[in-house]
């Protein structure tokens, strides 16, 4: 049966008629392609409209079309659009291609007349290839209700409460002893200059006590398996040596623990807590740890002053990591950021010269709940600062560290510089590049602080030293700096220098996105499977990404984007099941030979590997299609459903066909 093949050329406005003649294409192709099955060829101003798409679904009615291809734009924005339309109509979605005239070629040449021709190119490489397609039937698999949340911040705390609130069931996941993250450490926070805590430690109670989630801390996920709506997560929860169904978080044992050691986690390096300890006196769950690693009783064998003074006997030096398994239907990650390490920078004396600070350190220093209870002193504990220097920008804006902006370091610096004008008056320079400052109330908070009579000095910071070259720099600490404003070098003395320190990915973040089978950025960061359209989904269906995880952001936008993440995985358990994409792998097992080849170069850990068949089996809800295995294995056991060899020679032909007639007619 010759099929009936119907090509639809889109304008797209002028992103695409604005190169290729269009109208011209249209007719070409209604002419030159009739032999392949063409039987109608129609250009529209927007395909993708509501009209563009009726043209479709009727042209499929009322000329029994049985072919459909659409020459527009990228597969990756509108492809689904017209798989539906044609579905609507009543032909099967993969008996649709689509031909990109827009990214491939009128966004990349001016040339009007090869434009046109490489559409027409493109064009024939469709027909050609869509008379080979075959029906395809989706696959559809049941949804898991319960949702695993990995990252107990701000934003991992938002996903959670919403989704819990909608009655189903979260395992909320956190490394840490308890949940809140950064900003739980953070005083205030910008432009509106809330209490930090004030804010946070209300969800923080939510969450530990909701019906509906499980808060896993002190614990890290090992390993996950399956796919969308049925995750297998294999959880390590680590011993706390403490009873939790006997603790009542009194506080006794790390009153009477003797042990003291530096806070490098929570209180950044700035105070001490205990070997046994809660992070801080908010924690959620009040349960505290004891710290293997400082413990005289696990150092020495002796002490257990804990266990001695513990009243409800919850001391437990015997217990052991325990490791569970949740059924879950989709994850959100909301693992957050590391700090930049201002130690790689040692141009700005960082741990060299004392009174340099990290943004972080600053931020504990200044806390009511921090090590100084909220005064802003140096280093000997007494003496408050009569000037200070706030660094914008370090690690942040630099090809040699990290080319991209922070994003919050602006702001952050902004609200350091009226916290230090309000504690003690002193006078404030803000060494910046350029001040951002694109959010809501952010500019007003900035023209505040100009009204405060802070010091704005536009130039990158070039050292920070003690060498005193005057006398008034004795004693000092002295920022270089070019005030490009005023075209001048500047040296500037202060007691006190804040290095706003770039937000960074997570130490682990690769190790992460490859547990989960999703990607990283060539900073490290998670990428999303669209960054304006489809900005917390992975290109793994069922796991999202939020918050600070794929890349800095503030605190609104990590809340927004824990709730975004929260919505789409309701959507999904609201609809009971879920279609995945019919366009996958499969294995020959006739003539597979097990060699395992396509099980080890598999991105998204689709193929196992049957030790009872000896064979290879594709796992079709975990298959993205991308024929990495297809490639890899050398006796050519698997194909591509929907990417055969006679498919794509197909396509590739009708466009080498196409361009050598426009050659033999140049040359004639």
């Amino acid at each position: 049966m010759t099929e009936k093949v119907g090509v639809y050329v889109c304008h797209c406005g002028s992103n695409i008629a604005g190169t290729v003649d269009v109208a011209d294409v249209s007719k070409w192709a209604a002419e030159e392609l009739q032999h392949l099955g063409v039987v109608v060829a129609r250009d529209y101003k927007f395909m993708c409209s509501s009209l563009g798409q009726e043209l479709i679904e009727k042209d499929i009615n009322e000329l029994g079309l049985t072919r459909v291809v659409v020459a527009s734009c990228s597969p990756h924005l509108h492809e689904p659009t017209f798989r539906n339309a044609c579905a609507r109509a009543g032909l099967n979605p993969y008996l649709f291609e689509m031909a990109n005239i827009r990214e491939q070629d009128s966004w990349v040449t001016t040339d009007k007349v090869e434009a046109t021709k490489k559409a027409k190119a493109l064009i024939a490489a469709a027909v050609g290839r869509v008379v080979h397609q075959q029906p395809l039937n989706s696959l559809f698999v049941p949804i898991d209700p319960n949702v695993l949340v990995v990252g107990g911040g701000i934003t991992g705390i938002q996903a959670a409460l919403e989704i819990a609130n909608s009655g189903q069931k979260v395992y909320l996941v956190e490394r840490e002893p308890s949940i809140g993250g950064h900003m739980a450490q953070f005083d205030k926070t910008f432009p509106t200059l809330d209490c930090s805590a004030c804010i946070l430690t209300p969800k923080m109670f939510d969450v530990g006590n909701h019906k509906n989630i499980t808060l896993l801390t002190w614990s890290e996920v090992e390993k996950v398996e399956g796919y969308i709506g049925n995750f297998t997560v294999t959880i390590r929860i680590r011993a706390r040596f403490i009873d939790q169904g006997l603790c009542t978080g009194c506080g006794v044992c790390w009153e009477k623990c003797p042990k003291k050691v530096v806070d490098d986690v929570f209180e950044a390096g700035m105070g001490k807590r205990k070997a046994v300890y809660t992070p801080f006196p908010q924690a959620v769950p009040k349960y505290p740890v004891i710290d293997h690693d400082n413990c005289t009783y696990f150092l020495k064998g002796t002490c257990k002053a804990c266990q001695k003074f513990c009243p409800t006997g919850a001391i437990n030096f015997e217990q052991q990591d325990e490791i569970i398994t949740v059924k879950v239907g989709n994850i959100i990650l909301a693992t957050g950021f590391d700090l930049f390490d201002a130690h790689r920078m040692p141009q700005y004396g960082y741990d060299r010269l004392p009174n340099v600070l990290t943004s972080l350190e600053f931020e504990r220093l200044s806390n009511a709940a921090g090590p100084t209870g909220g005064k802003l002193v140096l280093k000997d504990g007494v003496t408050a600062p009569k000037s200070v220097a706030i660094v914008h920008c370090v690690g942040s804006r630099d090809k040699n560290y990290n080319a991209y902006c922070s994003s919050i370091c602006c702001m952050q610096s902004l609200k350091f510089a009226h916290l230090v004008h309000e504690k003690t008056g002193a006078e404030v320079y803000n060494c910046y590049i350029d001040i951002r400052t694109p959010a809501k109330g952010y500019e007003e908070f900035y023209q505040r602080l100009l009204e405060e009579g802070t010091h704005f000095i536009r130039g990158k910071v070039a050292e920070v030293t003690n060498s005193a070259r005057i006398p008034e720099e004795e004693g000092k600490l002295i920022v270089q700096v070019e005030d490009t404003l005023i075209g001048k070098q500047r040296r500037i003395p202060v007691d006190m220098v804040i290095l706003s320190a770039a937000l960074e990915s997570r130490h682990d973040a690769k190790q992460v996105a490859q547990k989960f089978g999703i990607s990283c950025s060539a900073d490290e960061w998670f990428i999303e499977r669209h960054p304006k359209l489809d900005p917390v989904a992975t290109m793994t269906d069922g796991v999202f990404v939020a918050g600070a995880c794929q890349g800095p952001k503030d605190i609104p936008a990590c809340v927004a984007q824990g709730a975004a993440a929260a919505a789409r995985v309701l959507s999904i358990i609201g609809q009971g099941e879920i279609e995945i994409e019919a366009a996958t792998a499969i294995v020959d097992e006739t003539t597979c030979v097990g060699c395992t080849q396509c099980v080890s170069s598999c991105p998204y850990q689709a193929i196992e590997f049957l030790t009872d068949m000896g064979k290879a089996h594709v796992i079709e809800a975990l298959c993205k299609g991308c024929g990495t295995c297809v490639g890899t294995c050398l006796p050519k056991s698997i194909s591509l459903k929907h990417f055969t060899d006679e498919q794509l020679v197909s396509e590739m032909i009708g466009a080498m066909q196409v361009m050598k007639s426009f050659q033999l007619m140049e040359v004639a």
